[in-house]
C-alpha cells in the first residue's frame, strides 16, 4: 500500500510532544471537516464541534483531558427522520509509544486504564483524530427523535403485548 491509497484524516490535528505548554488546546473543525466526519459516522451533519484539552507530558506519555461539545443531526432510529442532538462529554485520554510486541499465544492483561490508551510513534500524535474518535462513540445509534412514538403507533411497532405474536398464540390456546 502506497501513501496515496490512503485516505487522509478528517479532522487532523498533530501535536509536537516537545511543543506542549501550559495553554489549553482548543480544536474546532471547519465546515469541511464536520461534512466529512458526518459521513464517516453516518449522521446528517455536525452543524458545531469544539474541544477543549488541557495536555501534560509524563515522559514519553501524554494525558489529554479536557470536553467535547457538538451540535448534530442525526435520524431517528425509529422514524427515520432528521433531529437535532446536543453532545456534551468528557475527554480523558492518553498517548503512549508502541508496546513491546507479544508472543503469539502470550495472554495479555488489559486493564480498564488501558482502553483509553492511543500509540503513537516518534515525537508527534494526531489529537484531532483521537477527539473525532471521541465524538463517534458519543453518538447514540439507537437515538430516538421527537416523532418516535408515533411511528411506533403508525406501524405497529412493538410495545403493544395486546398485538404481539405471542398474543396470537395465547388467542389460539383459549379456542
Amino acid at each position: 500500500m502506497t501513501r496515496h491509497d490512503v485516505s487522509p484524516p478528517e479532522f487532523e490535528h498533530i501535536m509536537d510532544l516537545r511543543q506542549i505548554g501550559d495553554e489549553p488546546v482548543v480544536l474546532v473543525p471547519d465546515e469541511a471537516a464536520r461534512r466529512r466526519l458526518a459521513g464517516r459516522f453516518g449522521i446528517t451533519a455536525i452543524d458545531s464541534m469544539r474541544a477543549q484539552l488541557h495536555l501534560s507530558v509524563d515522559g514519553q506519555e501524554i494525558e489529554a483531558k479536557g470536553h467535547l461539545d457538538a451540535e448534530i443531526v442525526q435520524m431517528c432510529a425509529v422514524s427515520g427522520e432528521d433531529f437535532p442532538v446536543t453532545i456534551s462529554e468528557p475527554i480523558a485520554l492518553r498517548f503512549v509509544p508502541p508496546a513491546a510486541p507479544h508472543a503469539p499465544g502470550e495472554e495479555i492483561e488489559i486493564t480498564a486504564d488501558d482502553c483509553d490508551e492511543i500509540e503513537y510513534e516518534g515525537t508527534s500524535f494526531d489529537l484531532g483524530e483521537a477527539v473525532a474518535q471521541s465524538l463517534a462513540l458519543a453518538i447514540d445509534p439507537f437515538a430516538e427523535g421527537p416523532n418516535a412514538e408515533k411511528a411506533r403507533a403508525e406501524h405497529q411497532l412493538g410495545g403493544d403485548v395486546a398485538s404481539s405474536a405471542f398474543a396470537a398464540l395465547a388467542a389460539l390456546k383459549k379456542d
